[in-house]
């Protein structure tokens, strides 16, 4: 199998978007201040330079819930193509879980978002299918991250950990029993310390 990984931003109390995700607020109320860290703010470090080269390292392809891909819910009712513009960031296909049919969309620069309606299982084997040598990340959001905690197929987890409280929100390790990684490199900057986890052997 290809190696998997999951990179994510979380806050001191676990949260890793905050509560009402809306369009206006994609990564719920206050959520984008656990990523202040890659996103041009004045106090990032080159520590939080070297963190996000593990976050944009290219891999073979990547699974993602729906929530993540957009703010539509129910049936597709409008041509809703991604938060990213034209040009998303993975170029490579990406497996969107969803319980509505949608034909695949094609985007530039490689990316291709497939819509796979029979569960997390079905979007992982292929997306380990297409990858190749190249790997597989498990990019969000929250629901889909613990899917993937709880059917163990994460192998490399990194988590930036904001000093933020969020309160609320949407959690990634409610209902998942054990951790079952370490620690292998630790990097800190005021606004996160990154975490490289790698399963347990």
């Amino acid at each position: 199998m290809p190696d998997t990984t999951c990179h994510m931003s979380i806050s001191l109390d676990g949260f890793v978007a905050g509560p009402h995700q809306s369009r206006e607020d994609p990564l719920g109320k206050r959520g984008i201040e656990l990523h202040r860290w890659h996103l041009g703010d004045e106090h990032a470090t080159e520590t939080d330079d070297a963190a996000t080269v593990w976050l944009m390292r290219p891999r073979g392809a990547y699974v993602m819930g729906r929530n993540m891909f957009g703010p539509i819910r129910g049936e597709w009712e409008e041509d809703w193509r991604g938060w990213w513009g034209s040009e998303p960031p993975y170029h490579a296909p990406v497996f969107v879980l969803t319980h509505h049919a949608h034909e695949p969309i094609e985007m530039e620069g490689g990316t291709t978002f497939y819509f796979v309606t029979d569960g997390f299982d079905a979007a992982y084997t292929r997306a380990c299918e297409t990858a190749g040598g190249n790997g597989v990340d498990i990019a969000g959001g929250a629901s889909t991250v613990r899917q993937a905690l709880i059917a163990g197929v994460i192998d490399e987890l990194t988590l930036d950990i904001a000093p933020v409280l969020l309160g609320s929100g949407e959690r990634i390790f409610d209902g998942v029993e054990s951790f079952g990684f370490e620690p292998v490199e630790v990097l800190h900057s005021p606004l996160a310390t990154h975490i490289r986890y790698r399963k347990s052997s």
